[in-house]
C-alpha cells in the first residue's frame, strides 16, 4: 500500500475548530460538529454549526449586498477576471481542496485532487466566459396601435440559497455556484453537515480572488435547522438543491409557504444501461464497472440498473463479476485505491438493508453484498444482483451505493418499457454499434440525459438534469445558466417623424 500523505497545509488547518463563513469573515457559535472519517470511524475535526438566526444574518448579508449592486451591476469583464483567479486558485490548492473531500466523505484522494477538484476550477471558468454574453432580443412588436420596438433584458435573479449533498461537495457546489456568481447574483450555502470542509477552504480563496464580502455565505448545519430555514426564508429568491427526492418534496412544500420561490431541483435517480448484442464487450464492462463503482455507487447518475440482451448476458455477467473482483477497495489515500469507504456507516448499514432486503424478494446476489472489514471503516463491495421481477425495491429504489441490478431483454420495445419502469428520470445510457438503433433509443428513453457508449461524463457545455422524481430545471450549459436570471420586458413607443406632426 502507497499511502499519501496529509499536506502541512491541511493539518494546520484543521487543529482548530473551523467557523462557517458570513460577509468574508469566520463565524462561531456556541456549537461545535465532530467530522468523522468514514475510512476509520474516528473524528479528525470539529466545525462550528449555525441556527436559524445565522441564516437570518447571511440572508440579510446576501440581500445588501445585491441591492447595493457593487457585484450585480460589476462590469462583466471584471466579474469574469474575479472567477478566472478564482479558478486559478483553486487549480493551485487542488492537493488540500481534495484532501479536505477525502477525510470527510472517503472519496479517493486521486479522485478528488486530480479530478473533481480541476472540474470544479473549469466550471467557474466556463462561467466565466458567460458574464459577458449574457443579452436579450429585440423585436418590433405587432400591437396595432402606435409605433412599438420591444426588448428583453436578462436581471439575475437576486439571493440565492443553495442546499448540497455529500457527495460531490465541491462539483455540485459549483454547478449552482458558477452560473449564480457570473448572472451577478448573491449566495447563502448550505453544504452536508458531514462535508462541510472543502466548501468552507474555498471560501477563503474567494476573498483572496477578489469576490466582495457578502457575495458569498456559507453556513453550516443540520438541514432540519437550516436548510429548513433557507428554504423558508423570504428574502432568499431561489433555492437550488441537490439531494434525495423525499427532501426535494419538503423543499417544494417550505419554499411555497414563503414567498414562491423558483426551484432547481436535482433529485434520485434509478439510471439504466441497456447493452445491445453488437456492443464491444470489454469497453462496456469497463464502462459499466465506472457507472456504478465510481465513487463507490453514491451519485445521482449511477447506472444501477442494467440490461443486456439475452444473445450475451451470460458472458457480459462473467466478465463482469471478475472486474468487480478486481477493484481494490480502502484507504481513500492509498494512490491505488479504485474505491474508498461509504459516506458514513450509518449509509452503509442503509444500503446493505437495502440488499438485504432484495434478495429476501427474490433477487440472486452474483457477488459483494457483505461488509468489508478495514480499519473500523464503513467500506463495502461492488455488489452485482441478478433480479427477474422489476418490482423488487433494487430496480425501484434508489441505493446510492455499489449495488448493481441485472436484468436481460431481447428486444427494443421490451427495454424502454424496463428501462422506463420508474419514477425516476435523471439518465440512461445505450451502448451498441448501431447509431440508428442508438438514436432511436435515444429517443424514448425518459430522461434528462443520455450517454451512447459510455456513462456519468458530465460536460460543461449540455445541460443535465431530470424529469418527473428526478427533479426540475437544468444545471450546466447555457441552460443551467438561465435557470439564475429572470426575463424583463421593456417596451419603448417611437414618436413620429417631424413629416407626420
Amino acid at each position: 500500500m502507497s499511502v499519501l500523505p496529509l499536506s502541512v497545509t491541511t493539518q494546520d488547518w484543521l487543529k482548530r475548530p473551523v467557523p462557517f463563513w458570513i460577509n468574508g469573515a469566520g463565524v462561531t457559535s456556541e456549537t461545535k460538529k465532530s467530522l468523522i472519517n468514514p475510512a476509520n470511524g474516528q473524528a479528525f475535526a470539529e466545525v462550528y454549526s449555525a441556527d436559524a438566526s445565522h441564516v437570518d444574518s447571511a440572508v440579510e448579508v446576501a440581500r445588501n449586498c445585491f441591492d447595493t449592486s457593487e457585484w450585480t451591476t460589476m462590469n462583466p469583464s471584471q466579474r469574469a477576471r474575479i472567477m478566472w483567479r478564482l479558478a486559478d486558485l483553486v487549480d493551485q490548492h487542488a492537493q488540500q481542496l481534495g484532501e479536505l473531500e477525502s477525510l470527510c466523505m472517503g472519496k479517493p484522494l486521486v479522485a478528488a485532487a486530480h479530478m473533481e477538484v480541476p472540474f470544479f476550477a473549469e466550471t467557474l471558468r466556463y462561467y466565466a466566459g458567460w458574464c459577458s454574453k449574457i443579452s436579450g432580443n429585440a423585436a418590433a412588436l405587432c400591437f396595432p396601435a402606435g409605433d412599438l420596438h420591444g426588448l428583453t433584458i436578462h436581471d439575475p435573479v437576486g439571493v440565492v440559497g443553495m442546499i448540497l449533498p455529500w457527495n460531490g461537495p465541491l462539483v455540485i457546489a459549483g454547478w449552482k455556484l458558477a452560473p449564480a456568481l457570473a448572472t451577478g447574483c448573491t449566495c447563502v450555502i448550505k453544504p452536508a453537515d458531514c462535508t462541510p470542509l472543502s466548501l468552507l477552504y474555498f471560501a477563503q480563496l474567494a476573498q483572496q480572488a477578489g469576490l466582495p464580502d457578502g457575495v458569498l455565505n456559507i453556513v453550516t448545519g443540520a438541514g432540519s435547522i437550516v436548510g429548513a430555514a433557507i428554504a423558508a426564508h423570504p428574502h432568499i429568491n431561489k433555492l437550488a438543491f441537490t439531494g434525495s427526492t423525499s427532501v426535494g418534496r419538503q423543499l417544494v412544500q417550505a419554499s411555497g409557504s414563503s414567498n414562491l420561490k423558483q426551484l432547481t431541483l436535482e433529485l434520485g435517480g434509478k439510471s439504466p444501461i441497456i447493452i445491445f448484442a453488437d456492443t464491444d464487450l470489454s469497453a462496456a464492462v469497463d464502462g459499466i464497472a465506472d457507472a456504478i463503482f465510481g465513487n463507490s455507487g453514491q451519485v445521482c447518475v449511477a447506472g444501477s440498473r442494467l440490461y443486456v440482451h439475452t444473445d450475451i448476458r451470460a458472458k457480459l455477467v462473467e466478465r463482469l463479476i471478475a472486474k468487480a473482483a478486481t477493484l481494490k477497495v480502502g484507504n481513500p489515500f492509498d494512490e491505488h485505491t479504485d474505491m474508498g469507504p461509504l459516506a458514513s456507516h450509518k449509509h452503509r448499514e442503509q444500503v446493505h438493508r437495502r440488499v438485504q432486503q432484495g434478495i429476501s424478494q427474490g433477487a440472486q446476489l452474483l457477488c459483494g453484498g457483505q461488509y468489508v472489514e478495514l480499519d473500523g471503516g464503513a467500506y463495502y463491495p461492488p455488489t452485482i444482483l441478478s433480479v427477474v421481477d422489476q418490482n423488487n425495491p433494487l430496480v425501484q429504489e434508489e441505493i446510492f451505493g455499489p449495488v448493481l441490478v441485472v436484468a436481460e431483454f431481447t428486444n427494443e420495445a421490451e427495454v424502454i418499457e424496463l428501462a422506463n419502469g420508474t419514477d425516476y428520470a435523471l439518465a440512461g445510457s445505450v451502448w451498441t454499434q448501431n447509431i440508428d438503433l442508438a438514436l432511436r433509443m435515444a429517443r424514448r428513453l425518459y430522461c434528462g440525459i443520455v450517454w451512447v457508449n459510455s456513462h456519468n461524463i458530465p460536460d460543461l457545455n449540455m445541460p443535465i438534469g431530470g424529469h418527473g422524481m428526478s427533479g426540475w430545471g437544468r444545471e450546466l450549459g447555457q441552460a443551467g445558466l438561465m435557470e439564475y436570471l429572470q426575463t424583463k420586458s421593456v417596451m419603448i413607443k417611437i414618436a413620429p417623424t417631424l413629416e407626420t406632426l
